[in-house]
């Protein structure tokens, strides 16, 4: 089996579709994973200067707690300009970027391995590096997610596209986006074992008697805060907990006695606020990013068997038997009053959306490369 060059985020933290997959195709393959090179050019403030200078020098960013790395697996930072727009930039980039990866997989004697990226941003990098064969995870619509140019990431993805042997696309709106005799659908899985094993109960969720409504995730632009402070308002008999980071420049939430902003908690502590709360919220806005997404928190409010109430989106269509839908602030108040005391029992679903199986599928296509 072909060894990984794997171009992503950076690793750790609250693991992506990519990280869950190339750890268990770690197992039988060697990879060198590149943290993320960068999805834009940086703004004249203090957190992007911060950020482009520890690109430029090689350096990781700082956040989540770290997961452990598998034994197959070396995790390394190289410098480099994000996002270059203008074709100087972006030789520039890709020789800086060369010089650095050559030596590295020479010295590990890693002969034409796959390359497998989730950034379009490493399009430049394709057919340079001896692999065999590019392989273009796409797991979110770059054209509209916020914070990245969509302009040069889009011109960054053509390329990328044209150079991929295999597309695997997270959502069927992303899949319809690219070539179909190269482009495979593969939505995202569930570490089964994590969310569906009882955890303790966090000592930071609230303890009052009342029902406990919860949400994990970024706090960004996706989320319906008009929605939220209406629903928060008018169930003062709950209690509602947000885990995740504020990606805002203002504090979105409600300030209300029964609104708890918890901030950022490490992905495998996770099950000990989503087993303990009694409904799990997905209070997304339906613009074109949500639209083509899958949410990896789907299938784990499932596997913790809490019930969920979520606005619509195309991608919860599949699983509508086991998730409560409101459109409406009042439809959001009437499901809680709905699921209390409710339990989702979907075990085989879940099991069969795994990450192990996941990996199994994408095992194949690799091979068949």
């Amino acid at each position: 089996m072909r060894d990984l060059i794997v171009f992503g985020e950076d690793f750790g933290g609250l693991p992506s579709s990519t990280q869950h997959i190339v750890a268990r195709l770690s197992k039988t393959r060697r990879v060198i994973w590149i943290n993320s090179i960068g999805l834009r050019k940086p703004r004249l403030n203090v957190n992007d200067i911060s950020r482009a200078f520890n690109k430029l020098f090689g350096n990781s960013k700082r956040g989540y707690q770290t997961i452990n790395v598998e034994p197959n697996i070396e995790v390394i930072n190289i410098k480099t300009i994000p996002a270059p727009e203008s074709r100087v930039a972006r030789k520039l980039a890709r020789t800086l970027m060369l010089q650095q990866l050559g030596p590295i997989l020479e010295k590990r004697c890693i002969r034409q391995p796959i390359l497998w990226t989730s950034l379009p941003t490493a399009a430049d990098l394709a057919g340079h590096l001896g692999e065999h064969s590019v392989v273009y995870y796409c797991g979110d619509d770059f054209s509209s997610l916020a914070g990245v140019d969509h302009n040069v990431v889009s011109a960054h993805e053509r390329r990328l596209t044209r150079k991929a042997n295999l597309i695997l696309a997270a959502s069927k709106n992303l899949y319809a986006k690219f070539p179909e005799e190269k482009t495979a659908y593969l939505p995202h899985g569930v570490d089964v074992d994590l969310f569906s094993k009882k955890a303790p109960r966090a000592n930071d969720l609230p303890n009052t008697g009342k029902p406990i409504a919860g949400f994990y995730g970024s706090l960004s632009k996706w989320l319906d805060y008009e929605l939220i402070n209406q629903v928060c308002r008018a169930r003062s008999d709950w209690e509602f907990v947000f885990i995740g980071p504020n990606e805002l420049t203002y504090y979105p939430l409600p300030q209300l006695k029964n609104v708890h902003y918890l901030g950022p908690k490490a992905h495998q502590e996770l099950p000990s606020y989503s087993q303990h709360w009694d409904a799990s919220l997905i209070p997304f806005k339906l613009n074109e990013q949500i639209r083509a997404c899958n949410p990896l928190k789907l299938l784990e409010y499932l596997a913790a068997k809490t019930p969920i109430i979520a606005t619509p989106f195309p991608a919860l269509e599949v699983y509508s038997p086991h998730v409560n839908v409101a459109q409406t602030a009042q439809g959001f108040s009437t499901e809680l009053s709905n699921v209390v005391g409710q339990v989702n029992h979907c075990e085989d679903l879940v099991n069969e959306h795994s990450w192990d199986s996941r990996a199994q599928v994408v095992n194949v296509l690799l091979e068949s490369l």
